[in-house]
């Protein structure tokens, strides 16, 4: 069977909807981000607001601490191998910024139509509400 995932997909919309109906984008919504799917069954992940700031200094490990963690709340990415099965794929990331997902099963629910990818999360914790994200990608 030939993974309809494979290849490179654009970030179009990223929302996280509340228990309670209440929605928000936890990047803006303008947020930006690739998904990739290899063949060899790997993938790849990264998404950020638009319009980050850069740090004051050109040292990478230089910035201070809120600078730090303000770039660390507003970019995600973990790649690592991946499985598809009907109507949801399985990521298992080997790294990635937010540490407690490395080594962990992350399924998440897709819908593919023509070049439109749509994934979603079962319920999580963001900003200490429960939800599920939503995230739109486009092949570019």
């Amino acid at each position: 069977m030939s993974n309809p995932l494979v290849g490179t997909w654009k970030l179009v919309s990223f929302e996280f909807r509340a228990s309670d109906g209440t929605v928000s984008y936890p990047f803006g919504p303008g947020a930006l981000g690739y998904i990739i799917y290899s063949e060899d069954g790997y993938m790849s992940a990264a998404l950020m607001a638009d319009a980050r700031p850069n740090f004051p200094t050109d040292d990478l490990r230089g910035a201070s601490t809120e600078d730090k963690a303000a770039a660390f709340d507003s970019h995600l990415s973990y790649s690592g191998r991946h499985e598809v099965h009907e109507g949801r794929v399985v990521h298992h990331p080997d790294v990635g910024t937010f540490p407690n997902w490395v080594g962990r099963a992350q399924e998440r629910f897709i819908e593919i139509e023509g070049d439109v990818l749509s994934i979603s999360t079962p319920p999580m914790v963001v900003d200490g509400v429960e939800g599920r994200s939503y995230l739109v990608w486009a092949r570019p």
